[in-house]
């Protein structure tokens, strides 16, 4: 079996971005975006997917960490897109239902080759840890548009704003685990009646 994995270099006037995956690795990571709590988060895709997750980054934080965070997420989209190749054996589609204390989301992903993000998560604050909530739109967009992949969250309940995020990215990471297994059955099937994703 090909080794699935892929390292991204993203530099712009704004960002520079590098992002190394692996697939098919045992959820370490090695994280410093010069954000915290991104970094948290980060960290739940890497344990709970089972995907081995480097991510550097600096970025304009004097300003916001707008293009900071936009920019990390289109860079785990093309890193995960390069590591996926052409999607041949995978299952395609996973989901996941996950719980803290009070908060509940729920995450489908579809790597369709279509970008697609329906995003349904209310914060009852702005900040977390000193981070803007509003941004995590911005991480999933850009991760959705450059994966092409589509991508549905919905956060069912939930009152504290770390609670909510967090059972999100958990979520995610579960559901990336679960779209990206190979199929014993399909090995090199394309999920798709077209031929192609």
């Amino acid at each position: 079996m090909n080794p699935r994995i892929a390292e991204r270099q993203r530099d712009t006037l704004e960002t520079r971005i590098r992002v190394a995956i692996n697939l098919d690795g045992s959820g370490k990571a090695k994280l410093n975006t010069g954000l915290p709590f991104l970094d948290h988060m980060l960290h739940q895709i890497a344990r709970h997917g089972l995907i081995d997750l480097e991510v550097e980054a600096e970025g304009d934080l004097h300003i916001d960490a707008h293009h900071t965070v936009e920019d990390i997420g289109i860079s785990l989209g093309l890193a995960l897109r390069d590591a996926l190749g052409d999607k041949a054996g995978i299952l395609r589609y996973g989901h996941a239902y996950v719980p803290l204390d009070e908060a509940l989301s729920r995450v489908v992903v579809d790597f369709s080759g279509r970008p697609g993000l329906e995003y349904h998560v209310e914060f009852p604050r702005a900040q977390v840890g000193g981070f803007d909530v509003d941004l995590f739109y911005e991480f999933f967009q850009g991760l959705v548009n450059h994966a092409q992949m589509t991508l549905h969250i919905d956060c069912l309940r939930g009152r504290n704003a770390h609670h909510i995020i967090e059972t999100v990215f958990k979520a995610l990471g579960r559901a990336l685990r679960m779209a990206l297994e190979r199929d014993p059955r399909a090995a090199d099937a394309i999920p798709s009646t077209k031929g192609c994703l």
